[in-house]
C-alpha cells in the first residue's frame, strides 16, 4: 500500500455529505462569497509514497548540525550538558510520558511522586521553602514572577536588570503590558548589574527587582549588594538562576530572595532546537498561595502509607475563576521527570562536580583565549560562559567554524548592535581540553 493512514472511503464521505443533507462537498462553503474562495487546487506537489518520502526527508535531515556531529560552544541560555542514558529509559515509559495532569491520586501516584521529588530537589538547590510542579520554562517563570510581585505589594513598577536574558526581558514585557505594570530596565557595568543606577531607580513604588545569576553574559552578581538595597524598600527581590549553577554558587535563597526562578534544560533536556523546557519557580512559605500552577504535597492515608496529592492549586480552571493567580494550564511533567532523574542519577556530589567543571573549564577557556591575545570582555567571576571580542563578524566566524566541525558562540550583535564583534562562548563539563584548545585556535586563526 502506498500510504498507512486511509482516514475515510468515498463511500464514508458520500454518506456523511448525504446525512448533512448536500451533495458535494463545495455545497459545504456555499455561505462563504465566491470571490473570496480559492478557485484552484492548492500549489502543492503530488503526493508520494511513505517510502520515498521519507527517503526525501531523512536527507534533509542529515543536511541539520547537532551537537552530535559537531562540537558546541553555543549557550546563551540553551546548553549541550552531559545527560545520563537512564534519562532516556525512564522518560520513555508509557506510564510517564502518556499522563496527564493527575486530578486522581488514586491512580497517579508515581506522577505526583515524581513532582514532589522534583519540587523537593529545586527547594534543595535554591534554599527557598517551596516550589510548584514546574512551568513553561524559565522566561515565563520569571514573567509569572514579576506578576505576583506586583499583586502582592500592590506596586505597578519592576526594575530588571539589563544582564538578564533579552529574551526573558521580552517576555516580562509582554506579561507587563496586560497587567499595566511599568518595566524599567537597569544598566550593568562591566557584566554586572550597575549598583549605583540600580540604586538610583529604587523608591518606595518598585514592586520587584530582577536579577539573573550567573547571568546572561556568564558572570556572578552581587546578590547580597542587591538585597541589602531592596530591604530597606520593602521591594521583593527576585532571581533568575540556572540550577546547576547552584550545585557549586551560594544559593539566592541563602541571600533572602523572595521568589527564584529558572529552566531545569540543564539537567536531563536536550538542547532540541530551543525547546521544549522546563520552568521551575520557587519562593518563600510566605507566597506559597500565590505560587502561580501547582503544588504536590506529601501525605498519609487512612492506613498510614505514604502518599501525594495536588495540594495547592492557584490556577484559574480549579474553580477559582477570578481569584487564579495563574493562568499557567499544564507544566512540563515529562522534562520536569527528565530534569528529576537527572538530578537523582548524579546526586548532590555529583551535581556539585558537574557544576565545578563548568568553572574550571570556562576559566580554563578565558586563559588560553587572553594567552593567544583575543580580548575576554568582562573582567569579573564567570560560571561557564565568558564574552570574547573577535573584532569582525561573529556571523562569518561561525560559518567558518562550521567548517571546521565546530558550532560556534552566541553572536552579542543580534541582541544589541553595540555589542557587535562579540561573542559569548559557552563551556560547559563535556568539553575536552583539546576540543577548547582547537577551537581557541581556530578562532584565532580567523580573526588573526
Amino acid at each position: 500500500m502506498e500510504f498507512r493512514y486511509l482516514p475515510m472511503t468515498k463511500e464514508d464521505k458520500q454518506e456523511m455529505l448525504e446525512k448533512v443533507g448536500v451533495s458535494r462537498t463545495e455545497d459545504l462553503f456555499s455561505d462563504i462569497p465566491k470571490q473570496v474562495r480559492l478557485n484552484r487546487h492548492l500549489n502543492l506537489q503530488k503526493p508520494t509514497s511513505e517510502s520515498q518520502l521519507m527517503k526525501e526527508l531523512t536527507k534533509k535531515a542529515n543536511k541539520n548540525v547537532n551537537v552530535k556531529t559537531h562540537t558546541s560552544f553555543l549557550g546563551a541560555g540553551v546548553y549541550d550538558h552531559y545527560i545520563p542514558s537512564i534519562v532516556d529509559h525512564t522518560i520513555s515509559r508509557s506510564e510517564f510520558y502518556t499522563a496527564y495532569t493527575p486530578y486522581q491520586p488514586e491512580i497517579s501516584q508515581g506522577e505526583l511522586q515524581a513532582i514532589f521529588e522534583f519540587q523537593t530537589m529545586i527547594c534543595e538547590l535554591t534554599s527557598m521553602d517551596v516550589a510548584n510542579s514546574s512551568m513553561y520554562d524559565g522566561p515565563t517563570a520569571l514573567a509569572e514572577a514579576a506578576n505576583l510581585s506586583a499583586a502582592q505589594t500592590k506596586r505597578k513598577k519592576i526594575l530588571v536588570s539589563k544582564t538578564v536574558h533579552p529574551e526573558s526581558i521580552e517576555v516580562i514585557h509582554s506579561y507587563a503590558k496586560g497587567q499595566g505594570i511599568e518595566v524599567v530596565e537597569v544598566d550593568h557595568k562591566d557584566g554586572i548589574t550597575d549598583i549605583n543606577a540600580l540604586e538610583n531607580e529604587l523608591n518606595d513604588d518598585i514592586a520587584s527587582v530582577i536579577i539573573q545569576y550567573p547571568n546572561f553574559f556568564g558572570q556572578i552578581e552581587p546578590l547580597e549588594k542587591v538585597q541589602q538595597l531592596v530591604a530597606d524598600k520593602k521591594t521583593m527581590f527576585i532571581v533568575s538562576s540556572n540550577p546547576l549553577a547552584l550545585g557549586y554558587l551560594t544559593p539566592p535563597g541563602e541571600f533572602g530572595a523572595d521568589i527564584v526562578v529558572g529552566d531545569t534544560q540543564v539537567f536531563g533536556i536536550p538542547s532540541q532546537f530551543g525547546g521544549p523546557h522546563c520552568g521551575y519557580f520557587a519562593t518563600t512559605k510566605k507566597l506559597m498561595r500565590k505560587t502561580p500552577g501547582r503544588l504536590v504535597g506529601q501525605t498519609v492515608d487512612e492506613d498510614g502509607r505514604r502518599g501525594f496529592v495536588l495540594t495547592l492549586q492557584a490556577r484559574e480552571q480549579h474553580i477559582r475563576r477570578d481569584k487564579a493567580t495563574s493562568n499557567i494550564c499544564s507544566n512540563q511533567a515529562l522534562n520536569a521527570l527528565a530534569s528529576s532523574v537527572a538530578m537523582s542519577s548524579l546526586g548532590k556530589q555529583g551535581i556539585k562536580q558537574m557544576a565545578w567543571l563548568n568553572m574550571q573549564k570556562a576559566h580554563y577557556a578565558k586563559r588560553r583565549f587572553q594567552e593567544k591575545g583575543m580580548e575576554v570582555v568582562f573582567s569579573g567571576s564567570l560560571f561557564n560562559e565568558l564574552v570574547i571580542n573577535v573584532k569582525f563578524s561573529v556571523t562569518d566566524l561561525n560559518k567558518a567554524l562550521l567548517e571546521k566541525g565546530f558550532i560556534g558562540g552566541f553572536d552579542l550583535e543580534r541582541v544589541d548592535k553595540n555589542y557587535s564583534g562579540y561573542m559569548l562562548v559557552a563551556i560547559t563539563e563535556i568539553r575536552t581540553k583539546e576540543e577548547i584548545d582547537v577551537f581557541v585556535e581556530e578562532v584565532g586563526a580567523h580573526i588573526g
